[in-house]
């Protein structure tokens, strides 16, 4: 077996359990709103804050998480994680008992996608933290790469299986998957060897925020152009007139994980900053050739190539903090990192909007641009950083 498919094998399990982890909130996404305007008479803001406690909750966990990874051990957080989200599936569960009480069964989900939320941050950031101590920080561009690979294919069937399930047993299908699938997943990885928690004392936080404080700037700047692609591109093509907007998020996220799975090595090879560096011209090339097309094939193009672009791009950052955070503390670092993707995706919408209402919806492509083209030049702060200290 090569060493590539040994490591692939070694990641499979928390590939699995990531996939997993974010099934059921792909699950839930497209089918909550549904059922919290149908089923209990709420309007927009009422869905607005359920849906958003989900991601608050996994912003604000993610320090934590890490924290919990190093100190009890990865497949520990992991084990958790899932736990959680099926208390998450319990709480959905419960809440349709009180639908004729809308605000208490409103309160009741906001309560249980929090709780998913945390669970999710232990999840991925307990993953890529066992990943990395069983394949070892050479590879820790694959860790990334693949381990958000199997994030992404899971919000992406999520959606459709979730539509079908909600179709054919209402909420309450939605509840039951979010019970048992962690749970079965929880019970296939009890087996698994696990990796101890540190045995040393940990490293100050302060040295923790200054690893990730420079390559969470540069994936933080590249991830406007996840942000502006998820709520823009459809908008983008109404406005040109054009049909099927929808394709544009399609085909950035084919070119994101044909790009992760056939150069997941890359970052490992030639190194994340340089990796970052040049993925992110090519992302931005891609926003700016959105914001110009006069053709929804360009637009197109546009699109893949801001997924190509942009699937290397964390992976590549994500290297120089694995390489400059304490050892003993990489897990902690790795949920920091993590929230700078969620900080940048919580401000690129209402930010971007600004720029749209005033100068229109190609503007914003042409800025997200501009902007993901900084990162390159962090990247090249990092790249003399690290010169200077050889």
């Amino acid at each position: 077996m090569t060493a590539r498919a040994n490591v692939f094998v070694t990641l499979a399990p928390k590939m699995a359990v990531v996939f997993v982890g974010f099934l059921i909130a792909g699950m839930g996404m497209p089918v909550l709103p549904i059922h919290v305007s149908r089923d209990l008479g709420f309007g927009t803001f009422v869905i607005g804050l359920i849906t958003g406690s989900q991601f608050c909750a996994s912003l604000m966990t993610r320090l934590w998480a890490g924290d919990f990874a190093d100190r009890k051990g990865p497949k520990k957080a992991v084990v958790v994680g899932l736990i959680f989200a099926a208390i998450a599936g319990a709480l959905y569960l419960g809440s349709l008992i009180f639908e004729g009480r809308p605000v208490l069964s409103a309160s009741i989900l906001v309560f249980g996608r929090g709780i998913l939320g945390a669970g999710e941050s232990l999840v991925i950031t307990g993953s890529v933290a066992w990943g990395l101590a069983t394949v070892g920080p050479q590879h820790s561009g694959k860790v990334i790469a693949w381990i958000g690979t199997a994030m992404f294919g899971a919000l992406a069937v999520g959606a459709p299986l979730g539509n079908a399930l909600f179709d054919l047993q209402g909420f309450a299908g939605i509840a039951g998957a979010t019970i048992f699938l962690p749970l079965i997943m929880a019970a296939m990885v009890a087996p698994l060897r696990p990796v101890a928690g540190r045995s040393t004392a940990a490293a100050s936080r302060v040295s923790v925020i200054k690893a990730v404080l420079l390559p969470g700037l540069g994936s933080a700047l590249a991830s406007l152009g996840y942000g502006s692609i998820l709520t823009f591109s459809t908008l983008l093509f109404v406005d040109r007139g054009w049909q099927n907007g929808w394709i544009g998020v399609t085909s950035f996220a084919t070119a994101l994980v044909v790009g992760r799975v056939g150069l997941g090595h890359v970052p490992d090879r030639f190194g994340g900053p340089t990796t970052a560096l040049v993925f992110a011209l090519a992302e931005a090339s891609g926003l700016l050739t959105m914001g110009l097309a006069s053709h929804p094939g360009i637009a197109l193009i546009g699109a893949g190539l801001v997924g190509f672009g942009y699937s290397l791009v964390f992976p590549g950052f994500g290297i120089a903090v694995v390489r400059a955070a304490p050892p003993e503390n990489r897990g902690m670092a790795m949920g920091l990192y993590s929230a700078c993707l969620d900080v940048a995706l919580a401000l690129s919408g209402p930010l971007l909007g600004l720029v749209g209402d005033a100068a229109g919806i190609p503007t914003i492509f042409l800025a997200s641009g501009a902007i993901v083209s900084l990162s390159a030049l962090v990247a090249l702060s990092i790249m003399r950083r690290s010169r200077a200290t050889a």
